[in-house]
């Protein structure tokens, strides 16, 4: 059955050497980046299934937080110029690349997705949940939201720490900082003011599956029903019973196979935990090859 991998990482090593010169204990603070697969394709290569192609976007080094909006935005089209070569360079195993934007270069990011809205290689926008220290729902942000939602470039939404915490971890975190977002995406009126917007949320959605009855409970009637418009990923390590929430909760049609890959279990991710997740869910054939494949070519092609 065909797999196409939403929720692929990589850091391309010129893109990564440029941003080691302007902070160089970027391996210390984040030491996931130092992941050998995300930079040694044929390494990675001897990994791979052979089969399941990857849509891969950047783990999280962003030239907006180190550089004023004039660099940042240069940096990012050199990253975006890398990831299209290494997706031509390896297109047996890449299916196609995200593009970076700085967002604190409003203009620049705009231009981004629209050069996006053209491409068949790049085929949506990474945003994390904060930036610049702000909400991803800020209206500062506004402008990137709109021209992705008239140009139907869809957004990868990948979790940061909020740096105001003083126990940010690499366990719950995230999941919080993703939960957060989404709900301020929601209160913040986004799907109300673009609703055809689409935006794929990584693992899994986060607690929102787990904590549906309180979103229903808790919410106004159409601030719930928002919230069901996001787009799921399946990277959440396996788990076919969490999987089946995200299902009951989405619909098959918004799930999206994605596995974080490499990351997650070594020494080269979850992916065979992640499709023997899905094969042991209750869900029918027609739903299990949407979400392995169909609704990605939907979705980004």
């Amino acid at each position: 059955m065909k797999k196409i991998d939403v929720f692929a990482h990589v850091l391309l090593p010129n893109f990564y050497q440029k941003m080691l010169k302007i902070e160089p204990q970027l391996p210390e603070l984040f030491p996931f980046i130092q992941h050998p697969h995300l930079q040694d394709f044929e390494l990675r290569r001897k990994f791979w299934d052979g089969e399941t192609k990857q849509i891969i976007s950047y783990v999280n080094v962003n030239p907006e937080d180190y550089l004023e909006p004039d660099d940042a935005a240069k940096l990012c089209a050199f990253a975006n110029q890398e990831m299209l070569e290494a997706v031509d360079h390896h297109s047996d195993m890449f299916l196609a690349g995200v593009a970076m934007v700085p967002m604190n270069n409003q203009e620049a990011a705009c231009a981004i997705v629209e050069q996006v809205s053209k491409s068949t290689s790049i085929v949506a926008i990474q945003l994390f949940t904060r930036a610049l220290g702000k909400s991803i729902a800020d209206p500062s942000f506004r402008p990137v939201f709109e021209t992705c939602a008239r140009l139907n470039v869809p957004i990868l939404l990948h979790p940061v720490f909020d740096e105001r915490k003083p126990d940010n971890n690499i366990v719950f975190s995230w999941e919080y900082e993703l939960t957060q977002a989404m709900l301020q995406l929601v209160q913040a009126g986004m799907f109300k003011e673009f609703p055809n917007l689409k935006i794929i949320v990584h693992h899994a959605g986060a607690m929102v599956p787990f904590f549906a009855e309180r979103i229903h409970h808790i919410l106004p009637a159409e601030q719930a029903l928002d919230f069901k418009k996001f787009y799921v990923d399946t990277a959440i390590l396996g788990n076919p019973k969490a999987l089946d929430l995200a299902v009951d909760y989405y619909g098959a049609e918004h799930v999206l196979f994605g596995t974080d890959a490499p990351l997650g279990i070594a020494p080269a991710g979850s992916t065979e935990a992640i499709l023997q997740a899905i094969d042991q869910m209750d869900i029918t054939s027609e739903e299990r090859l949407s979400i392995l494949s169909g609704n990605a070519e939907r979705i980004f092609f």
